[in-house]
């Protein structure tokens, strides 16, 4: 289990105990945070679950595979080192204590 702090792009802050082997955007949508679509369902089709890593946490993530890097590509603003898809982040215990900010959405 870890402890996720989901941060709206206004600045409100969720903080959700996410059971291990769940991804960051599972345990989003199962708690309704408002921010992470995850129009795909979490299959890596789509950028709609695109969050910004807090920059302390950039290298203890494991790396981008080929195909989220190049899904990030059609999210909206993503920034080189900090953008991620929360589909593809799996949460463990090492995660604990995780930030996760959500991106200004396109209108």
């Amino acid at each position: 289990m870890a402890k996720i702090t989901y941060v709206e792009y206004g600045g409100k802050e969720h903080v959700i105990e996410v059971a291990n082997g769940m991804t960051v955007m599972e345990g989003a949508r199962d708690n309704r945070v408002p921010g992470i679509d995850a129009d795909c369902g979490g299959a890596c089709a789509c950028s709609t679950c695109h969050v910004l890593v807090a920059a302390d946490w950039v290298a203890k993530l494991p790396r981008k595979e080929e195909m989220e890097a190049d899904m990030l590509d059609f999210a909206w603003q993503p920034d080189p080192i900090r953008s991620r898809l929360s589909c593809q982040i799996k949460v463990t215990s090492a995660l604990d204590g995780l930030v996760v900010h959500m991106p200004e959405r396109q209108i």
